[in-house]
């Protein structure tokens, strides 16, 4: 069993945990790193996350953050916000991503059913297709949004992008390597 939840970036002067939009889950938070400037890293493991907090936490910090929602450590959904209400998101992990993301047809009754069709194979080779197709633009955008973020040196995309089509064993590994080739010093 993998690592299911969510993993928060943000800026504070205090323990990220503390932040008011975490004030009921406070016993599901754990701080995973801390880097320069006050930045933290923050496991949920088991909270619900809402729409809302992202919003809520930049607007607190007065910085940048991010989430990165994992799934059973297969894949991540990642979304960054900044204090202009720009945005920017991303899979990690993209293959996996990509068999999540497919919808069964109407007309096949059970996953497995459709797991086992010769048309499943195309589908997912067209989700992987649409998947990649988007990374040079997330890539931009989060370097954009780490620039916003202060980071010392602005993010080259190249190795960003490279990062994104990357396969780990482990979604949630990613996301620290992620902020590392975004600038954020440890």
């Amino acid at each position: 069993m993998g690592f299911w939840g969510q993993l928060v970036f943000a800026r504070s002067d205090s323990p990220l945990r503390e932040a008011p939009v975490f004030a009921h889950l406070e016993d599901d938070a754990e701080t995973w790193e801390e880097r320069e400037g006050g930045w933290q890293l923050l496991a949920l493991h088991r909270a619900e996350w809402d729409e809302d907090f992202l919003p809520s936490l930049v607007e607190w910090s007065g910085a940048p953050a991010l989430v990165a929602q994992v799934a059973d450590s297969d894949t991540a959904f990642v979304r960054g916000l900044d204090g202009e209400g720009r945005t920017w998101e991303t899979w990690l992990n993209p293959d996996q991503a990509a068999g999540l993301l497919i919808e069964r047809p109407e007309d096949i009754e059970d996953d497995l059913d459709w797991l086992e069709s010769p048309e499943f194979p195309a589908a997912l080779a067209r989700e992987r297709a649409e998947l990649d197709a988007e990374i040079p633009e997330a890539a931009r955008a989060a370097a954009a949004w780490a620039t916003t973020a202060g980071v010392p040196t602005p993010p080259q995309t190249a190795p960003i992008e490279q990062l994104l089509r990357a396969k780990e064993d482990f979604a949630e590994e990613h996301l620290p390597t992620l902020l590392d080739r975004l600038g954020f010093p440890e």
